[in-house]
């Protein structure tokens, strides 16, 4: 190597230049760049993050209780001998659940003050059953089980009748207990 070529200053961009993006060149560059955001990023996501906690920590509010009981309505307003389809919003719901929020069930007036309400779930694999007032039977078109209009199997593939919600008459009004969705477990 000549005298010429070793005393020749490197260029700037040269990969020659191993102070380019070093604490000694004051740490500019892309290295120095990509930390610096790579910081911001990390601090921004993190005080997004602690949001929630720090709402919370500062404010707790009163926790929501899944276990209550949910009005349907007037009980006077179910006729005797008739079954409706009724809409109802769960208990646990939050404001931005839009329509997930809801549930459904068909209620049965036996007689005045007694009734019976069922999930609109097929007791085989959850299909959302529908009620034929003509035949007065409920029926599952996902895979053709039908219910007598007491809840009861009929025929299909269900191994038992419809799910029913427990009810209670308060202030002449007809309530659910709406903290679980009916099915086959037991216990609180």
């Amino acid at each position: 190597m000549s005298d010429h070529e070793a005393q020749t200053p490197a260029t700037e961009g040269d990969a020659a230049n191993p102070c380019e993006n070093c604490e000694a060149n004051g740490g500019k560059g892309r290295r120095g760049f990509l930390f610096a955001a790579g910081t911001t990023l990390l601090t921004v996501g993190g005080g997004l993050a602690a949001v929630p906690i720090v709402t919370v920590a500062i404010d707790p509010g009163e926790a929501p209780n899944p276990n209550r009981w949910i009005s349907l309505g007037k009980a006077s307003n179910f006729k005797p001998d008739q079954t409706v389809f009724v809409k109802f919003i769960m208990p646990w719901s939050s404001p931005t659940d839009g329509e997930t929020n809801q549930n459904a069930c068909y209620v049965r007036c036996v007689e005045p003050g007694k009734f019976q309400v069922f999930a609109i779930n097929c007791a085989h694999l959850g299909c959302p059953v529908e009620w034929f007032a003509q035949s007065r039977l409920f029926m599952c078109p996902c895979h053709g089980g039908v219910y007598y209009e007491d809840g009861s199997r009929a025929s299909g593939p269900p191994p038992r009748g419809l799910f029913e919600y427990e009810w209670r008459i308060t202030d002449g009004n007809l309530e659910v207990f709406a903290g679980r969705l009916p099915g086959l477990q037991e216990g609180p």
